[in-house]
């Protein structure tokens, strides 16, 4: 029996089944700098003069190639090379060429180590603002970028090599591609620290350099656990001299135009960072250059580490950022029991507690860049803050981002957990920062060990806290609460993170109280450091004006 349908049994025009009702529309183009938080720091670090370059970089963050870069540049991940097609050994790693699109803006913007030969005061907040901005892209290349930057103090210990290679370091040019050093128009540098026995522990390492008779010229031969960015020109690598463990500097190509032995076994599938490669370089009679003195090769490369530490601190505010902004947009749009998201009370709380820790964490992270800038122009208060005060945040900060993220993500539903929203990458991402150089509990250690060992790192601590003394009383208990864990030495390895979370808790609070607007800086206080509120994001007390947090934090450029 045929059946006649008409157009009338199939439904009026216009309502179909793929009809698409009630979705955000695509994000970018957004303005990525639209942070007002951001550029109150950069004004109170001493930056201010970098407003318009900032913004700039905000509008290209944030636009719709630049985001495209970042989705590719972790979808069609790094491979390997280990030989050419005629079998030489070259050990190369090959990227998409949206890496290359993001390494490319980012040196010329001056994310790499152009600070270090800018004379302009603030030079170094700068730049941690714009990779604050620049972050909104994607993680992954944020690593070759931050080793550049923090090789240049370690690599002072050594003048001749300095002299030799800051100038092409400091470059504003990505010059990919492994040749002569000192043929090319710029460079990246690397770090190869840990080895698979010790990990973090590093006076065990195995790796032994052997000198070749020809001053400050060794061999090495070892192999190495985790060495991010195997592609950059040059490593400092730590090894066993005979005058104890030692830092060296080994370029991927002699200056006569043969490959050093770095030997890449395998690179690293890692939970997140898909787009940067790490790898397992193995050395064998691999040339290398002394940096520093025989023995003292954790003293000189720390100087590395504490700069790379501020960008993990950065790279985690900059990622709470980013995830905060999207689950803003998509409550902007998305409306549920006859109410946008974003004008529901609930996801109301939950939007202004997850900008509340976002403030706080970018606003500490530009206070540790000012620390660090002034510390490097001599202010001696100003590097004792900076040694212990980057290890508090770092510890704390990094920490916040994974639940953060995840409660980010769940502001989307259902749309969250799903690839194309890009709220995965950023929680595949989130744990990194809390891992990558130095655990929670060596960091928390470190603190210890500055506060044993530095007594002057405990004054400045404790001057940058009382300084806002008087302003709010839940402040003042916190800090008298840290006074009096700092007299007690019982045990206190084991009180070790609690001490380390209190101090990170009430410097943010400090810092907010004088600066931040009275709606952000009184919630902050009364859930972090008073306990009235929730364990979970989004447990905000009554009377909290959201509504100021939300128009401040999640502006319509946003």
């Amino acid at each position: 029996m045929a059946i006649d349908l008409t157009a009338q049994d199939l439904g009026e025009p216009g309502a179909g089944t793929h009809e698409v009702t009630n979705q955000p529309p695509p994000h970018a183009p957004y303005d990525a700098a639209a942070d007002p938080a951001l550029f109150e720091g950069l004004h109170r670090e001493g930056a201010g003069w970098a407003e318009d370059d900032l913004r700039r970089l905000g509008t290209m963050a944030g636009g719709e190639e630049a985001q495209q870069w970042g989705e590719d540049a972790n979808r069609f991940e790094p491979e390997l090379r280990v030989v050419d097609r005629y079998g030489n050994r070259i050990d190369e790693v090959e990227f998409h060429p949206s890496w290359h699109h993001l390494m490319r803006t980012a040196i010329a913007e001056g994310g790499a180590a152009a600070a270090w030969a800018d004379d302009r005061p603030g030079a170094h907040v700068k730049r941690f603002a714009g990779s604050l901005i620049w972050g909104h892209t994607e993680a992954g290349h944020g690593c070759p970028l931050s080793m550049t930057y923090a090789v240049i103090p370690a690599l002072r210990h050594a003048p001749d090599l300095a002299a030799k290679y800051e100038p092409l370091l400091t470059s504003r040019v990505y010059d990919p591609g492994l040749r002569i050093p000192t043929t090319k128009r710029g460079l990246l540098a690397g770090m190869g620290m840990t080895e698979k026995q010790g990990g973090s522990d590093v006076r065990t390492n195995s790796t032994v350099a052997t000198p070749t008779g020809e001053d400050g010229v060794y061999r090495l031969r070892g192999h190495k656990w985790f060495t991010s960015a195997p592609m950059c020109d040059l490593f400092l690598v730590l090894a066993q001299a005979p005058g104890g463990l030692s830092c060296f500097l080994v370029p991927r190509i002699l200056p006569d135009g043969t490959r050093n032995p770095f030997r890449i076994q395998r690179l690293k599938d890692k939970l997140g960072n898909r787009s940067n490669a790490s790898s397992e370089p193995e050395f064998d009679g691999t040339v290398a250059w002394l940096v520093g003195e025989e023995g003292r090769g954790v003293k000189t490369i720390i100087e590395m580490v504490n700069c790379t530490r501020l960008d993990c601190v950065g790279g985690s505010a900059a990622m709470m950022r980013k995830a905060l902004v999207e689950a803003g947009h998509h409550a902007k749009h998305r409306s549920a029991f006859g109410k946008l998201l974003i004008d529901q009370p609930l996801m109301q709380n939950v939007l202004a507690d997850l900008a509340i820790e976002s403030e706080a964490a970018t606003t500490l992270g530009l206070r540790l860049a000012g620390a660090m800038d002034r510390a490097i122009r001599g202010d001696e208060s100003e590097k004792a803050f900076r040694r212990i005060a980057t290890a508090v945040g770092k510890y704390w900060v990094t920490k916040r981002g994974p639940a953060f993220t995840a409660e980010a993500l769940e502001c989307l539903g259902g749309n969250g957990y799903v690839e194309d929203s890009g709220m995965p990458r950023l929680y595949r991402e989130a744990p990194l920062n809390s891992v990558w150089e130095g655990s929670g509990n060596v960091n928390a250690l470190d603190v210890l060990r500055a506060l044993g060992k530095e007594p002057g790192t405990a004054d400045a601590l404790l001057a940058e806290l009382t300084a806002a003394k008087g302003a709010d009383a839940r402040l003042d208990a916190a800090v008298d609460r840290i006074v009096l864990e700092l007299g007690n030495p019982d045990e206190i390895e084991l009180r070790a993170r609690r001490l380390v979370e209190l101090m990170a808790l009430a410097l943010q609070g400090s810092l907010l109280v004088r600066h931040a607007p009275t709606a952000v800086a009184d919630a902050f206080c009364a859930t972090r450091l008073a306990g009235d509120g929730g364990y979970a994001f989004g447990t905000l007390p009554g009377g909290t004006d959201v509504g100021a947090i939300l128009e401040r934090s999640l502006p319509s450029g946003a």
